[in-house]
């Protein structure tokens, strides 16, 4: 085939298009560099089919014919995506255990005055100025009323552990529920799903309907375990946390289902707020303490069982039930009753330092070491959540650096193609404007 003479220009067109394509789309970039979730972009250039010249001897060669746009492609990585969801859902799963551990330490109030230590030591500071003064009546009266604050301290650590079990129960419901984030989530991907999937089937590249729907399944991975499965169409199916139907099945959403162990942060509301969880067995230890201090109290205030006990409580809700049962005159001070006699006030403010007190620091004790360990995990996955980010922006994200290089050098490209347009103008005027006039 013989070269036409108008092929330059077509040449040269091709490659002031392609350098103006891959300004756009480094104007793109540039443009949603501080954009969340967004995979940087670039133009793929590859050459046109060249054209087979043939001459008088037979086949010459092949004179290429310019550049074309092949494609849109984003720079993502899908090994790190994995890494970043399987952290992300560490990173909830911690958070929200710390943040419900440090409203459960609050309610403690320790150390502090309004603490029950506080006051259980004023307790045991009651019986023993009463064994100093076994007769009066104002020592008894005090006594009496520390007590009551005293039980008053219990019944509100353990309404402060009911808030905080029914607090994140409503979260839980919160996110699950028919408008909440995990279906709102679901509605969009499978959308999604829908127009990449056309796309597609059209030969496009939906690029960034791709990383919106990826910084979905981002938020996602924070509530609980995301699986994806890749369709090879577009579209995708999501798995979540335990369950075994796909939540996402192409544009088909199914919610709500049954989770018990979804891991992030549903799988942590769920071991907060479950019977026999975190909140249960604080509770239960609290429980503990209250019984044995009454136990130990009525044991030595009513030997027997025959006489008054100086506390009651219901069994199983001890912290919420204890209340004192005796008043100034029924208060027992010595086994005898002679006046003066305190034998049964100083046992009892023996008890200092006994089981009730070690019981309620060992209490104490466990909630502050699950709280540390669970803000010392926190600290650790959003650690390496950070890290894994880094190496995921190093590959996708946006540098300004980079795509300022970039665009001057297809600027230059540009302008490359449009001198080489220019030169085949002129070259073609002086053809065809003078070819034939005399003296020229």
């Amino acid at each position: 085939m013989t070269v036409s003479t108008f092929m330059g220009l077509q040449t040269s067109l091709r490659g002031l298009l392609a350098h103006q394509q891959a300004i756009d789309t480094t104007s793109h970039n540039v443009a949603n560099a501080n954009t969340d979730g967004y995979s940087r972009q670039i133009a793929d250039m590859t050459p046109t089919d060249a054209l087979k010249v043939i001459g008088g001897g037979g086949n010459v060669g092949q004179l290429g014919s310019g550049v074309t746009v092949e494609g849109y492609r984003r720079i993502r990585d899908a090994f790190l995506d994995l890494q970043y969801r399987a952290q992300n859902m560490q990173v909830g799963d911690q958070s929200t255990r710390s943040t419900q551990l440090d409203q459960v330490e609050l309610a403690l109030s320790e150390p502090g005055d309004n603490g029950i230590a506080s006051q259980l030591s004023k307790f045991w500071n009651g019986w023993a100025d009463l064994s100093n003064s076994p007769d009066d009546v104002a020592a008894r009266q005090a006594l009496i009323e520390q007590a009551k604050n005293l039980t008053a301290s219990f019944k509100t650590v353990d309404d402060q552990l009911t808030t905080v079990k029914s607090q994140a129960n409503a979260e839980y419901a919160a996110i699950t529920g028919p408008a909440g984030d995990v279906q709102a989530i679901a509605t969009e991907i499978a959308t999604l799903n829908n127009a990449i999937k056309q796309f597609v089937s059209g030969g496009d590249s939906p690029n960034d309907l791709l990383d919106r729907r990826d910084l979905l399944l981002d938020k996602l991975s924070n509530l609980g375990q995301v699986r994806v499965t890749d369709y090879g169409n577009g579209s995708i199916e999501v798995k979540f946390g335990d369950a075994t139907n796909p939540l996402v099945d192409d544009t088909t959403v199914s919610w709500p289902q049954t989770l018990t162990a979804p891991g992030g942060k549903l799988g942590a509301l769920i071991d907060i707020t479950k019977a026999g969880g975190t909140i249960d067995s604080y509770r239960a230890d609290l429980n503990n303490v209250v019984k044995t201090l009454a136990d130990a109290v009525n044991a030595i205030h009513n030997p027997g069982g025959t006489g008054t006990n100086f506390f009651t409580y219901t069994a199983g809700a001890e912290a919420g039930s204890l209340a004192v049962n005796v008043t100034t005159a029924t208060v027992k001070t010595s086994t005898s009753g002679a006046a003066g006699a305190n034998d049964v006030a100083l046992a009892i403010s023996g008890l200092r330092g006994g089981a009730p007190d070690k019981l309620y620091t060992g209490f104490v004790t466990r909630i502050g070491g699950d709280l540390k360990n669970s803000q010392r995990g926190e600290a650790n996955a959003t650690v390496l959540l950070n890290s894994i980010e880094d190496r995921r922006q190093s590959t996708s994200g946006v540098s300004m650096d980079e795509e300022m290089t970039n665009l001057v050098r297809f600027q230059r490209g540009y302008q490359a193609s449009a001198r080489t347009m220019s030169t085949m103008d002129q070259m073609l005027d002086t053809l065809i404007n003078r070819t034939g006039v005399v003296g020229l």
